[in-house]
């Protein structure tokens, strides 16, 4: 596997595991109302963000390198 495809699989994994801890905060401060997890659903959505930016960047750095 090259570091083009193994960075693909990680900034999708990555983004995936991030938008999914955000909803899960998300779904326990509506249970809880705790403020904490409101801020820390913020937090993943940010990381998510900048996981998904990174990934951009990379892949247009890489571009001329294959995949394989």
């Amino acid at each position: 596997m090259s570091l083009k495809a193994f960075h693909l699989v990680f900034v999708t994994a990555l983004t995936g595991l991030s938008f999914g801890c955000a909803a899960y905060f998300v779904h326990d401060y509506t249970q809880s109302g705790a403020k904490l997890d409101l801020a820390l659903a913020g937090v993943a959505v940010l990381c998510g963000i900048a996981v998904l930016v990174y990934g951009k960047y990379f892949l247009k750095k890489l571009k001329k390198l294959s995949y394989l």
